[in-house]
């Protein structure tokens, strides 16, 4: 029992700073919705999540196969988990830059009005979409991390718990402070982009990417004083 101690707390940590990423998606999307409506986004989206972990881990031997070649072409090996990392990428590229241009190139009152009830499942459907990569991502991390089955259920469990307590803070942050909402679509858009790059085999170290992004959201804050005095 206290060998598993320390692979559970590693994998917690290692899960939170995944999950950070699905976070601060959801908390963008949220942002397009009516107050009353903004929770519920970010509770459904967590919630889903947390199944699709959890489902993906009753099915590990077919979440294991993911990883076996499924074709070649130019001489890449494309496996099952690597197509759903260039879709995903591509699809979290896409709406990253979309959004960065309604941000800074389109004025409010030219954006088209979406209907409400319609908006909030077409926003829960993207939603869907980024958990069910960063679900395989997650799971397949996990199993290279630990062996015992219980352990990355409930490493899930709490993560998706401390999720749950952060997005509200997170979203309500970046909701109030423009600036850093560009600076989440580029950390998503670098995500993206590494997500892209591993589904071709080219591993970009996250580390890095976390650290630049740190390094910027440092200099904004710095930034974000200096003018506030």
């Amino acid at each position: 029992m206290t060998e598993a101690i320390i692979p559970l707390i590693s994998l917690i940590a290692l899960e939170v700073i995944l999950g950070i990423d699905n976070i601060i998606f959801i908390s963008i999307l949220a942002d397009k919705l009516p107050e009353n409506q903004r929770n519920k986004l970010r509770y459904w989206g967590i919630a889903l999540a947390m199944v699709m972990r959890l489902c993906l881990l009753a099915f590990i031997s077919w979440i294991l196969k993911l990883d076996q070649t499924v074709f070649n072409a130019f001489g890449i090996d494309f496996s099952g988990k690597g197509l759903i990392l260039i879709f995903g990428g591509l699809f979290l590229i896409y709406k990253s830059t979309k959004e960065i241009y309604h941000k800074t190139e389109i004025k409010s009152d030219e954006s088209p009005a979406i209907p409400q009830v319609r908006s909030f499942q077409r926003l829960l459907s993207e939603v869907i979409i980024l958990d069910i990569v960063f679900s395989i991502d997650s799971i397949i991390t996990a199993v290279g991390m630990v062996q015992e089955l219980w352990v990355m259920y409930v490493a899930v469990i709490v993560t998706v718990i401390i999720m749950l307590f952060a997005s509200k803070p997170i979203s309500e942050f970046i909701r109030k402070h423009p600036s850093f909402k560009i600076l989440a679509l580029c950390f998503l858009m670098m995500i993206g982009v590494a997500l892209l790059a591993e589904g071709f085999h080219v591993e970009i170290p996250k580390g890095y990417i976390y650290f630049s992004m740190a390094f910027a959201f440092l200099v904004d804050i710095i930034q974000m004083k200096t003018i506030k005095k």
